[in-house]
């Protein structure tokens, strides 16, 4: 099939008139055309998103909610096939897709259609001499730009708030996993959107990306990606002014007390190591076990990993599907032959695999642990985002600290202990925009969301991301 552009209420060819393949990583076949586009495709969405902005804007918030709300309901009555899309195009079990991925699109413009019902300004009184009140206002066209690894998760992510708050976007999805947005364009007229609210734009990062980075009339940018497109889009955009949010990569620490509930350690480390194939920014890719317990969960973690299943995604019983694309599948190979240059320990797995039958082509990886790193190395600095984690044992809380605290980025980090106290002082100590105690990936909607250092800058959900796409305005008015 061929993808479309959405622009303007409408589908439309890019106008270079070019497509490129779209291939199934789990059976390397091309099963669709994606749009070539370019500069030109996203002046006229940013021109059917001005347009737009003039009545969405002004739109009473509560007849806003309801569109969105008809959305969520339609995301909602096509669950399997966009679960099925996803999963077809990104390697994903289709399982995973149903239980997280899609489910979590639906909340998140639920989350945001009723939120922006509740979005309050604040006044300050001046004795008797004034009051002041505050504005929050819609800024206008939103260029938002979303990754592969949770495709329409993250898309909504950034476009909910962007269009609750009743700013237009364009938006561009990965090239690599395209297909779910295409099907929400068509959910979006099913919804009665308004023609121009939303624009999707399809295409390469160079092409579309950079387009809608330097665009002069797009004042806001939420970009959620590898930490080196985020300098570049800063590098452009930020000499324009523009509003930024840059959700960027992690290489998170998990660390486990020997006081840890065992099991409930063990069973959530498996989950948060090799969870959609490790591609997931929140991975805990470097495991930091006290000593006094380090073979005992060494030889537990090593056990349960190896009854994991790897194979086609269609199948129930596989916990990991295919690697997204070639290029990545390659870049997460050459990390296990580097930790073996630098004197690493492949514990289990370090291969690839191919699966008998439809996928004995797809690019499927081993889950590995590997052990015997030194937490400097390349291995342990380095972002792989694929199912690859390193064990390294420590002896005391600043011992573990320093080498959680050691990579440029700071996005998640998990801690296991029953000492509360000990809980309290570690997620203090680290740099960290996110931790979590004793659990995983459990998700408040309302909490802000982002990392330190090169994991970005900014703070997406809750209140915070209806605040990203709003400007504040003070009024002052004389008594």
């Amino acid at each position: 099939m061929k993808l479309l552009n959405y622009i303007n209420g409408r589908f439309a060819e890019p106008q270079s008139g070019k497509w490129f393949d779209n291939t199934d990583p789990a059976t390397q076949t091309v099963y669709s055309q994606i749009p070539d586009s370019d500069s030109r495709d996203v002046d006229a969405a940013v021109a059917a998103a001005e347009e737009a902005f003039k009545t969405w804007s002004v739109m009473p918030v509560k007849k806003r909610s309801d569109i969105l709300l008809r959305l969520v309901s339609l995301i909602d009555a096509n669950l399997d096939q966009l679960a099925e899309a996803e999963s077809l195009d990104n390697g994903k079990p289709v399982w995973l897709a149903k239980q997280v991925d899609i489910p979590r699109a639906s909340a998140n413009f639920h989350f945001y259609a009723t939120a922006a019902l509740h979005l309050n300004s604040e006044t300050h009184a001046m004795e008797n001499t004034a009051i002041n009140y505050t504005l929050r206002q819609p800024i206008g066209v939103a260029g938002c730009i979303s990754p592969w690894n949770l495709p329409l998760y993250l898309f909504t992510w950034k476009i909910a708030p962007a269009l609750a708050s009743g700013n237009c976007v364009v938006a561009k999805p990965s090239e690599i996993t395209p297909v779910t947005a295409h099907l929400l364009s068509e959910l979006c007229i099913k919804a009665g959107l308004p023609a121009g609210v939303l624009n999707i734009v399809h295409g390469t990062g160079p092409n579309v990306g950079a387009a809608i980075a330097a665009h002069p009339r797009i004042p806001v940018i939420s970009f959620t990606g590898g930490t080196k497109t985020g300098a570049e889009i800063s590098r452009v955009a930020a000499p324009m002014f523009k509003k930024l949010s840059l959700e960027l990569g992690g290489k998170n620490p998990n660390i486990i007390f020997e006081d840890c509930d065992f099991e409930h350690a063990l069973s959530t480390t498996i989950k948060s190591s090799f969870s959609n194939q490790g591609e997931i920014c929140l991975c805990g890719s470097r495991i930091f076990i006290e000593r006094s317990i380090y073979d005992k969960f060494k030889e537990a973690l090593v056990a349960k990993t190896k009854q994991l299943k790897t194979g086609d995604p269609k199948d129930k019983e596989n916990f990991l599907g295919a690697i997204v694309s070639k290029p990545h599948y390659e870049k997460i190979l050459s990390y296990i032959d580097l930790a073996q240059q630098e004197g690493g320990t492949i514990l289990c797995g370090g291969k690839a695999i191919h699966p008998q039958g439809r996928c004995a082509n797809g690019l499927f990886i081993e889950p590995t642990i590997i052990e015997n790193l030194p937490y400097t190395c390349r291995t342990n600095q380095e972002e792989i985002f694929g199912p690859v984690v390193t064990l390294t044992p420590f002896d005391t809380e600043e011992e573990v600290l320093k080498m959680a605290n050691s990579t440029s980025y700071g996005l998640a980090a998990t801690v296991w202990t029953t000492n509360l106290s000990r809980a309290h002082r570690v997620a203090a100590a680290l740099h960290s925009g996110i931790v979590w105690i004793n659990c995983w990936l459990l998700r408040d909607l309302r909490t802000p969301f982002g990392g330190v250092k090169h994991s970005g800058v900014g703070r997406e959900g809750g209140f915070e991301a209806l605040k990203f796409f709003t400007e504040e305005k003070n009024i002052c008015i004389k008594l």
